[in-house]
């Protein structure tokens, strides 16, 4: 995720199966949901600028603690290849991926393939990366994934989760890999799942891709990948209900993609705002009651019972196949400095009314509610 999201336009137009109706709770759900997870990349950053975090009864606590004692299971980091500000790259999530391991938190390691973020509109190669041939760009794909999560292994701390790309519908790598060069797009994508397996027995690879209710977009990616010869273990979606539609649509999506494709699927990316007001100055992604969900008020109230309800979906899914969700960049408040672009210092935070704190920085119902987590 980063500000807005595209669909590719002949996903659009591919004719899609009769929409499978299958609603929270319309299934035998499992007690728990195994992936209870949250995205903290911003928080090394965070932390380094003096962010600080509380429990909700005020207590000032570390930030992994508090994931910890509310019974996250997995974390998210994101990893770029060269970034601008030196974050989000290996020398930050290995440290951070012993903190989590101590508090027995597992890791979901996230390629995004790129110095800067990427999502269905952005997919940019890194700036080393540039002129490589298709040969080229195979092999880094391979040696990057495989030098982090090899990282990882090297340090007792190996990632249980890795997506190779990101929100990535229109491909990876642009433009060599874009959607228009899907044998491309393949070829890197089973580079990165090949360095994954070979670096970390017993991984699980996910391929992701954004608006996680539009069965067209899932339908056209994966039966182009899986033609060419790519193995994934978990279906990885988006669904942010101001870009991506109703829970019925996401329901409807995940139990056609784990019947069509028989992998699990993971919602690794959604989020809601607890208020409509903005505290760093720069204007959030959702500011308006037009954007929220019905139902659902921008109230720590209204965050809370969206997770849940993100979760019982994913529970319902038939079969057992909806693995869980990862709430996206929760412990992202508003810190100076630590805002959307790595490029620029001063640039502002337009997520932190969505974040699991309060503008105190005191921990928010949700948190609790995605740990311990019970259908």
């Amino acid at each position: 995720m980063r500000r807005r999201t595209l669909l590719k336009a002949a996903a659009a137009s591919v004719a899609a199966p009769a929409l499978l109706t299958a609603t929270a709770g319309s299934a035998s759900a499992a007690t728990s949901l195994s992936v209870r997870g949250i995205d903290i990349s911003s928080l090394p950053k965070s932390e380094a600028l003096g962010g600080v975090y509380y429990s909700t009864s005020g207590t000032k606590t570390d930030a992994v603690q508090l994931m910890s004692t509310a019974g996250i299971s997995h974390a998210r980091l994101k990893v770029w290849v060269n970034p601008a500000d030196g974050y989000n790259n290996e020398a930050h999530i290995l440290p951070l991926a012993v903190r989590l391991k101590a508090k027995g938190i597992k890791l979901l390691v996230d390629f995004h393939y790129s110095d800067t973020w990427c999502d269905p509109a952005n997919q940019a190669k890194p700036a080393a990366w540039a002129n490589y041939t298709v040969a080229q760009l195979s092999t880094a794909v391979y040696n990057h994934t495989a030098d982090v999560l090899g990282a990882l292994v090297a340090q007792g701390t190996p990632a249980d989760l890795v997506q190779i790309g990101n929100e990535t519908d229109g491909g990876v790598l642009w433009p060599t890999g874009n959607w228009d060069n899907l044998d491309n797009l393949a070829t890197f994508l089973k580079s990165g799942i090949s360095a994954a397996k070979a670096t970390t027995p017993g991984v699980r690879t996910i391929l992701h891709l954004s608006n996680g209710g539009t069965q067209s977009l899932y339908t056209w990616f994966f039966d182009n990948m899986k033609s060419r010869g790519v193995a994934w273990d978990v279906i990885g979606m988006s669904f942010y209900p101001y870009w991506h539609g109703a829970l019925t649509d996401l329901a409807a999506n995940l139990a056609y993609v784990t019947a069509r494709y028989g992998t699990p699927a993971l919602v690794a990316e959604t989020a809601y705002p607890w208020t409509l007001t903005d505290k760093d100055g720069f204007a959030n992604l959702v500011n308006a009651s037009s954007q929220l969900t019905s139902g659902y008020p921008a109230t720590s109230a209204g965050q809370n019972a969206w997770v849940r309800a993100v979760a019982d979906t994913v529970a319902a899914t038939p079969n057992g196949m909806g693995l869980g969700y990862v709430y996206w960049e929760g412990f992202w408040t508003a810190v100076t400095g630590n805002g959307w672009d790595p490029t620029n210092a001063s640039s502002g935070n337009n997520w932190e009314n969505q974040a699991l704190f309060d503008y105190s920085s005191k921990a928010l119902p949700a948190l609790a509610s995605i740990g311990s987590y019970r259908a």
